[in-house]
């Protein structure tokens, strides 16, 4: 057993890392990571906020409703405006920074007389370019208005603004940030910019040098948007096509491991897979709570994702967290742990995702995506066996573990079985968080010893 896993490590060693450690050593992502760190700040005060917000959903005693109320309840819209100011702007941080990380990586290491703020306008401006809705309509195009749908000349809005700017638009906003950086390094190397004399003070220098690189990203994506709208699509669904398969995997154990898998799946390259994957699935497990209140059986109704799933957030993280505030050797494990906590036993997650960071992590993307496969399958057996009433309610998303389960199934069963699934994710995550707690912890050491 021994010599099996000596030859499995050495072929990992051998094989595997060196492609991972060149892929992560690139430039895109290391600029990916960048932007990760620096939006830390805005997911955990936008988290906090959105906790305050929700709290008479979670908390629903008549006593402290009442309280809240006329305390706290007063301010309500306030905390969400500033949760609308972090996560549901989420993209423009991302995107923004993502672009001033990666145009400064090429200026230092091409020695290129690129300037990052620039950068970063220049992707600001090719991802807005992309944001509203139009279709092909009597020859020509249109801005599509559709009340139904909360579309009004062409921007999608939702309870917290443009819906394409939130955690939705934050790969579309690499894929567009990517291009444009490029064509403004391309348009710098070639020496297709204005050339202003010296006398000039730079920073009027550096708005000309990106006037040729401005027209030239509009013009590019302006093509790519016309194109894509005239075959009656454009790149936000574009990118969503290959997954749309998945509405119809439901009530299955092999349809909602599918459907977890493709949640975290996305999730790691920083698309907000849960808003993707469950605008499919919303209408059918609707449909079977309903079913389920009329006398039929379905495991996957109501909201069995939150109850039993993804505890602690998108990664099952509850268990991840807590290790991290708890028992981390690292520094910023610890510090990062201990204001992600609380808002991860309401299931919120966004400063692990973005924080720790899970997106684009190699170094956690299996338990991130194991955990809650295992735990999904806990809970299906659970409900498929009769151990746990099936679900006949559904509970507000932010319902901590156990009184989760217990509302949704209206069972001690269901609390019984939330809370174990969420040790089952725990112990996947263990390992993994563990020995990634030692490599920074390690990684920190070495550094105070050369200071």
């Amino acid at each position: 057993m021994a010599e099996k896993e000596s030859n499995f490590t050495g072929w990992l060693n051998e094989k595997i890392l060196p492609t991972v450690g060149k892929f992560a050593n690139t430039r895109f992502v290391r600029a990916v990571m960048g932007a990760g760190y620096s939006i830390i700040a805005f997911t955990i005060v936008g988290s906090m906020f959105l906790i305050l917000s929700v709290l008479t959903q979670v908390i629903t005693f008549p006593a402290f409703v009442d309280f809240y109320n006329n305390t706290l309840g007063r301010f309500n819209n306030l905390f969400t405006v500033i949760y609308n100011a972090t996560m549901g702007i989420i993209a423009l941080f991302f995107t923004g920074s993502f672009a001033y990380n990666y145009t400064k990586i090429y200026q230092q290491e091409e020695n290129l007389d690129l300037s990052p703020l620039n950068g970063a306008f220049l992707s600001f401006f090719a991802l807005f370019i992309t944001v509203p809705q139009l279709v092909w309509k009597n020859g020509s195009a249109q801005f599509l208005t559709d009340a139904k749908n909360a579309v009004y000349s062409g921007y999608a809005i939702s309870g917290s603004g443009l819906s394409r700017i939130g955690a939705t638009g934050i790969f579309t906003g690499l894929i567009i940030g990517t291009l444009a950086i490029q064509i403004y390094r391309l348009c710098i190397k070639k020496g297709w910019s204005i050339k202003m004399p010296n006398s000039v003070p730079k920073g009027v220098s550096d708005s000309f040098t990106s006037l040729i690189p401005c027209f030239i990203i509009a013009v590019v994506v302006l093509l790519i948007d016309a194109v894509l709208i005239m075959c009656h699509t454009d790149i936000f669904n574009l990118l969503y096509i290959p997954f749309s398969f998945v509405s119809g995997l439901v009530d299955s154990w092999w349809g909602i491991l599918i459907i977890v898998f493709l949640i975290h799946f996305l999730w790691f390259f920083g698309i907000h897979g849960a808003t993707i994957i469950t605008s499919f699935t919303n209408a059918f497990v609707l449909a079977n709570m309903a079913s389920n209140v009329s006398g039929s059986f379905h495991v996957f109704a109501g909201d069995f994702i939150n109850s039993f799933i993804t505890i602690g957030g998108s990664g099952a993280t509850l268990g991840a967290v807590l290790y991290m505030a708890f028992m981390s050797k690292s520094h910023q494990l610890r510090e990062l742990g201990k204001v992600a906590v609380v808002p991860g036993i309401f299931n919120i997650n966004e400063p692990l995702l973005f924080g720790l960071p899970i997106v684009y992590n190699i170094n956690l993307v299996v338990p991130f995506v194991l955990a809650p496969m295992a735990s999904a399958m806990v809970g299906y057996f659970a409900i498929a066996t009769h151990f746990v009433p099936k679900i006949t309610a559904q509970q507000p998303w932010p319902t901590p573990v156990g009184l989760s389960g217990f509302i949704a199934t209206q069972s001690w069963q269901g609390a019984l079985v939330s809370v174990l699934c969420a040790v089952v994710a725990a112990a996947i995550w263990f390992p993994f968080i563990h020995g990634y707690d030692l490599k920074l912890a390690k990684k920190e050491a070495e550094g105070a010893t050369e200071a």
